[in-house]
């Protein structure tokens, strides 16, 4: 063998092993994307989005590993989400989730009719324009109708219960909201079982919730309901402050309003909600179609009473009440 040929052979010979790993890392399939697509802030939202990978988990997706999410947080503005919804769609996700977020959700629909969406929304998916059927949405998305609208009359009915000689009944509604306008149609009329009518106070920034709760407080003997609203989630600490000051009883639509000091709250149960969320996604993945899972509902719902700030507002919690909270915190 020529001395120019044995050194050709030697270099083959130790350059292929070097280059077997890099054509086994080339030949690698590229992980699926999942976009998140949320209205509020990554850290008020750090426990939702942890239910969110759960529900992946449980399809057989854990993030990092098999799958890939790519969140987007408009930090309670939404009028970034349609700009993040469209970034996502450049990116190529394979699926958009928007749970607990009607403007996400509406943002991601008017983006793409063709990347799958499961979402969460407390308005009416079929009003909303997101499906044709709930048994058969006929489209790119799916996902869970949270019922927040459906709710808001038994909210009111939880503070009729608790304070039946109020002489105001209020509902701080977000103008920004695309929940706004079937919550105030829910609100017209007396409300069923209390034959009283809501005044609607709107307030879309900081300085309006201010406002609203010292124009509140000027009526006496009210009392208050906030719907569920992003927004609101986002400000549940600047809420619960003010409703303090005030002294005005007030009922949450999320639990996080009792945890943080509030009241009372009454909805669904967030968590479980991303959950869902979350599997429908890694059902996706699968290979399923938005088009063939049925949107769903919620069947777990929590109300819950803060029992030392009602003894701070001198507020005798009825038994009757009592009976139904799902946890009193002491």
């Amino acid at each position: 063998m020529r001395r120019r040929q044995f050194i050709a052979l030697i270099g083959g010979a130790a350059v292929a092993p070097a280059l077997a790993p890099l054509a086994a890392r080339a030949q690698q399939p590229t992980l699926p994307v999942v976009g998140l697509l949320q209205a509020g802030s990554a850290e008020p939202n750090a426990k939702r989005a942890a239910a969110f990978r759960e529900g992946l988990s449980k399809i057989g997706y854990v993030d990092g590993q098999n799958v890939q999410i790519e969140a987007r947080w408009a930090g309670g503005r939404n009028d970034r989400l349609p700009e993040m919804a469209i970034d996502l769609v450049r990116r190529g996700v394979a699926v958009i989730a928007t749970p607990v977020s009607t403007a996400a959700t509406l943002a991601a629909k008017a983006a793409t009719a063709t990347i799958p969406i499961v979402f969460a929304v407390g308005g009416d998916p079929l009003k909303l324009g997101l499906v044709k059927s709930l048994n058969r949405p006929d489209g790119n998305a799916t996902g869970i109708s949270i019922l927040n609208v459906e709710l808001t009359a038994k909210r009111f009915g939880l503070l009729h219960q608790l304070a039946p000689q109020a002489a105001h009944y209020f509902a701080l509604v977000n103008p920004n909201s695309a929940l706004t306008e079937p919550i105030v149609k829910a609100l017209q009329g007396d409300i069923p079982g209390i034959g009283r009518s809501v005044e609607i106070v709107h307030a879309g920034s900081d300085p309006e919730i201010d406002a609203a709760f010292a124009a509140i407080s000027q009526t006496g003997g009210g009392v208050l309901m906030i719907p569920p609203d992003e927004f609101f989630f986002s400000r549940v600490t600047q809420l619960v402050a003010l409703a303090s000051r005030y002294a005005l009883p007030t009922i949450y639509p999320y639990r996080e309003g009792a945890d943080a000091g509030g009241l009372m709250s009454y909805g669904t149960d967030e968590l479980s909600v991303y959950q869902q969320v979350g599997t429908y996604v890694g059902r996706i993945l699968k290979g399923e179609k938005p088009a063939d899972l049925p949107v769903m509902q919620p069947t777990k719902f929590e109300f819950v009473i803060n029992l030392k700030t009602a003894k701070t507002l001198g507020l005798a919690i009825p038994p009757t009440l009592l009976a139904l909270a799902d946890e009193v915190i002491e």
